[in-house]
């Protein structure tokens, strides 16, 4: 009778599968990765990764999902202004400087050219990240902080995509400027304050 622990290999597996695109992802870009350069550098068979794949497209959505969960961390400081800067600087960090930005800057791009990927990018992975630019919202919200009526989509829009079109269009630094600048902007918007 086999005691071994299948599940935890199996897990272990999948985990170095996904390490492994990123890796590579941030190494060599997205259009020289492999399902057999992934293999390879996770130390498994390709048999392996397509019991769970289709693609190294389904590998990186799911690389990027993982990564995001746990490197967005949304700190409570039970304040609007510090909950928005110290989200602010994890996505700037997350997106310019991790290997798990480097998945998200390379999906984005690949979806210029892949309408299957943009779909999916739109429907999988960002209504995730915009739940979580939401949270200093919604908790200020909560708080008292912003108005009940105030338009949060609205306001990360405002916020966050500055910091989007920099990293993925311009390449311009999100400097701490920029960041002071948006929480301060965002910040306006208190209960019963006139929003210039």
């Amino acid at each position: 009778m086999h005691r071994g622990n299948r599940h935890g290999r199996s897990e272990a597996a999948r985990e170095a599968v996904l390490q492994a695109a990123d890796d590579l992802v941030a190494e060599i870009g997205y259009a020289r990765v492999t399902i057999e350069g992934i293999a390879a550098r996770a130390g498994v068979a390709k048999q392996t990764i397509y019991r769970w794949w289709r693609s190294k497209t389904d590998i990186l959505i799911d690389a990027f999902t993982a990564d995001s969960t746990q490197e967005l961390t949304l700190p409570d400081t039970g304040a609007f202004r510090t909950d928005l800067r110290a989200h602010l600087d994890e996505l700037v960090r997350f997106l310019e400087a991790s290997d798990s930005g480097a998945v998200f800057r390379a999906l984005a791009g690949q979806a210029q050219h892949d309408p299957e990927l943009a779909a999916r990018l739109r429907t999988e992975v960002l209504p995730r990240l915009r739940a979580r630019d939401r949270v200093p919202f919604d908790r200020a919200t909560a708080r008292g902080e912003l108005p009940a009526d105030a338009d949060i989509d609205l306001l990360v829009d405002q916020t966050v995509g500055p910091i989007h079109f920099r990293v993925l269009v311009t390449g311009e630094p999100v400097t701490p400027a920029l960041l002071d600048a948006l929480v301060t902007t965002a910040a306006r918007h208190r209960p019963g304050a006139a929003v210039a």
